[in-house]
């Protein structure tokens, strides 16, 4: 069995250029803690975007919240008016589409957006929800026994790790 090797820094290349043209003059930044919410960071100094990303947790609205709990993840911040917003959603994996089913409802309870725009850095399959992201700078298909997780280095770039689930 050969080991999956994805070039993190180049799939970024690549969500950039997506990213770009998923943006209007107005659209916001929101990255979903914490894979995405390091991409829509960058994305937003890159694209030099006006103001500042938002970042936004799916600990409330998780439907295993009661196994889960509350994880030392970062809280949702959206500096800005999320009513009639045009936003693009970031993440690091879209696998399931449980994580996006519930940040969407918790940006909800900040306000009504007029639009919300998927953008992921890879898409894993494996959905349980119909949920599909407008823009996926990869996709590969992993057994469910493996999990596919970003990290970032102190100097800000991207790789990505691959484990096995026990």
């Amino acid at each position: 069995m050969s080991a999956l090797a994805l070039d993190a820094e180049a799939l970024y290349q690549e969500l950039l250029q997506g990213v770009r043209s998923l943006c209007k003059a107005d659209t916001r930044l929101v990255g979903i803690t914490s894979g995405g919410a390091w991409l829509a960071e960058r994305l937003h100094g890159d694209l030099a975007l006006p103001g500042e990303s938002g970042r936004v947790s799916s600990v409330m609205h998780r439907d295993d919240y009661a196994q889960r709990g509350l994880s030392a993840g970062g809280q949702t911040h959206l500096p800005f008016e999320v009513d009639g917003a045009d936003i693009v959603l970031l993440d690091d994996v879209l696998y399931t589409g449980r994580t996006i089913r519930a940040v969407i409802n918790e940006i909800f309870d900040y306000g009504r957006p007029a639009r919300v725009q998927l953008a992921v850095l890879v898409d894993r399959g494996g959905r349980q929800l119909p949920v599909e992201a407008d823009f996926a700078a990869a996709r590969v298909a992993l057994p469910e026994t493996q999990s596919l997780a970003l990290a970032r280095d102190a100097s800000g770039n991207f790789s990505f790790e691959v484990e096995n689930k026990a």
